[in-house]
């Protein structure tokens, strides 16, 4: 049985910082590699080693196989830990990582292609009669047929892009009259994105709740479950609010979706670390979305409610042990929740910031807990994702860590750059949050820009707020004043980024 001795982190910031952390409490030395725009990032610093890959981007660092696995033979690395995003569900990647002699931190290469395809993967978990929405059971090559099964599946239905994911290649059909030119988008969008133009439809709930299952497997056949995730605060199909367990389900649906879980794992002879996504109907009818083959982004709540730090379980896994958790020991302890710090305007839809970070200062105190990957006077980089940190708080009940969450926020001292952290804090007390009543429309249906713009008779964050303004030339309301340079600065950001995947 292989012993790791060697990681290294094919990925940046907070998730290469979360992985090293674990490694080091293991004895395990860990490698960085980073871009020309990361050169200063702590996640570097961290490491025992690092070595700068390539420009600034990701196609020229983050994504250049080749190069992280020269790394990894030049410095004597045993393993491969991915991550989330950038090569994390590359079925290719784990594959040549498996024929350099190195182990992948991950599932199978197999694994990984199956859950990769929803189509597929809805065949896979078909085996096991897990609740699927209504729609197609392949590609569509046939529109007359689609239009027919639309049509008794019911409008309005949802154009999905097989190899789809973040709401690209996704399109909502109202009526047959629109469905040639939504499937038209939809397909161009998938191309366009993964390089794959099949799609499919299903039946589009309207109100759905998005609920997630954390499954751990071992390469013996062993798999359990780690409880729900609620993940329905969304925008652009993107999670910005996350919490476990769920307030929405009950103790029969957890255990009948738990169950589910374990079988959409087992239906691809799963192990590591896993999700499989769910939507729920108003009626508290769910049905499985689809299997990430990776570490989640959220993750933190379900390690705050089990105790189970699931990046030294996936290193475990990956040396060939077998689980020493039970089903049945596991227990939901206390409530979590997570929200996601993005370098992001929520007053201007939610586009993306640039700029450096004048003022950050994380939040403390019992019950909170910062995962991040920046610190103070360091840019926020436009090639990558925009998140700056995730911000996570546990009480012994949902009251008491939402509470923590708004003073965790109102603690958070950034500058500099746009946030969410006023959204998520108008999420924390907005009522149909708190009595559990949102799904995934909350922002379309509860938020507009101005709600952010109320004025505070609290000294200190107007004091914030003037001196935010003086740094970002925004007047103290938060609202640039020249809107066509903060536009144009998000239009580029968004540009590079695309240009870079």
């Amino acid at each position: 049985m292989p012993q790791i001795k060697k990681i290294l982190i094919a990925n940046r910031g907070e998730i290469a910082l979360r992985v090293m952390r674990t490694a080091r409490e293991m004895d395990i030395r860990t490698v960085a590699v980073f871009s020309e725009a990361d050169r200063t990032s702590p996640h570097v610093r961290y490491a025992d080693e690092a070595v700068c890959i390539g420009a600034a981007p990701s196609s020229e660092s983050y994504l250049n196989i080749d190069k992280i696995l020269k790394v990894c033979a030049e410095l004597g690395v045993d393993a491969i830990h991915p991550g989330y995003g950038f090569l994390s569900e590359n079925a290719g990647f784990a594959q040549k990582v498996k024929d350099a002699g190195l182990i992948f931190i991950g599932p199978s290469p197999e694994s990984i292609e199956v859950m990769g395809s929803k189509l597929a993967a809805k065949h896979a978990a078909s085996k096991y009669n897990i609740p699927m929405v209504p729609g197609t059971p392949d590609a569509i090559d046939n529109r007359d047929e689609a239009k027919r099964i639309a049509s008794s599946i019911g409008y309005p239905v949802l154009i999905k892009a097989s190899a789809g994911g973040g709401g690209k290649g996704m399109r909502v059909v109202e009526n047959e009259a629109e469905f040639d030119e939504q499937m038209d988008r939809a397909v161009s969008e998938a191309q366009a994105a993964f390089g794959d133009g099949s799609v499919f439809i299903e039946k589009y709930i309207t109100s759905p709740k998005h609920v997630e299952i954390q499954v751990l497997g071992d390469q013996h056949g062993n798999i359990i479950h780690l409880f729900e995730r609620e993940c329905s605060v969304q925008r652009r199909h993107q999670k910005v609010v996350e919490e476990a367990p769920s307030i929405s389900i009950t103790p029969k649906i957890r255990e009948e979706m738990g169950r589910c879980a374990v079988d959409v794992a087992r239906s691809c002879h799963y192990y590591g670390a896993g999700t499989v996504e769910f939507i729920m109907d108003e009626d508290k009818n769910f049905y499985f979305l689809e299997m990430n083959t990776r570490l989640q982004v959220e993750h933190p709540v379900t390690e705050m409610i089990t105790g189970v730090d699931l990046v030294r379980e996936m290193i475990l896994i990956a040396e060939g042990k077998e689980l020493t958790i039970k089903q049945e020991e596991l227990s939901i302890r206390g409530h979590a929740v997570e929200i996601r710090v993005y370098a992001e305007d929520a007053t201007n839809q939610f586009l993306p910031d640039i700029g450096r970070l004048q003022t950050y200062v994380k939040p403390d105190g019992n019950g909170v807990r910062v995962d991040d990957g920046f610190e103070q006077g360091m840019e926020i980089p436009i090639y990558y994702d925009p998140m700056i940190a995730k911000l996570i708080t546990y009480g012994e009940d949902r009251e008491t860590a939402i509470r923590k969450m708004i003073r965790a926020i109102d603690e958070y001292q950034i500058t500099g750059v746009q946030t969410t952290l006023p959204f998520c804090r108008f999420v924390m007390q907005h009522e149909a949050f708190v009595n559990g009543s949102f799904d995934t429309n909350f922002v379309a249906r509860h938020f507009t820009p101005d709600m952010l713009s109320t004025k505070s008779g609290d000294e200190s964050a107007s004091l914030a707020a003037l001196i935010s303004a003086t740094l970002t030339n925004a007047s103290p309301d938060g609202k640039p004043v020249q809107n066509e340079v903060v536009n144009a600065n998000a239009s580029k950001w968004r540009a590079r980024r695309f240009a870079a995947h």
